[in-house]
């Protein structure tokens, strides 16, 4: 657990880890359990409810405010704002 804690970044007290190691062990468990269901047939969903999604008209509703926002930038050229360059 201290391995993946570091990884994460997280600084872990003992007692906070072994519950970690505890909850991970659960779900990894309960992933092992779902594993073992036999699900041939069963089709894949992207929502648990049987709706369709309603789509709004594809339609402009706001004018183009790039000029007034690029206005405020301290520095922008033909429609890109400049930064300073960070690699070299």
């Amino acid at each position: 657990m201290d391995h993946i804690a570091h990884l994460a970044r997280l600084a872990l007290s003992d007692a906070e880890a072994a519950d970690c190691v505890a909850k991970l062990s659960r779900i990894l468990g309960l992933v092992d359990q779902l594993q073992g269901v036999d699900t041939t047939g069963v089709e894949p969903m992207a929502h648990p409810l049987a709706m369709t999604q309603r789509l709004r008209s594809d339609e402009i509703t706001e004018s183009d405010q790039r000029e007034d926002y690029q206005r405020n930038a301290p520095r922008a050229d033909q429609g890109l704002y400049l930064v300073p360059r960070v690699i070299e």
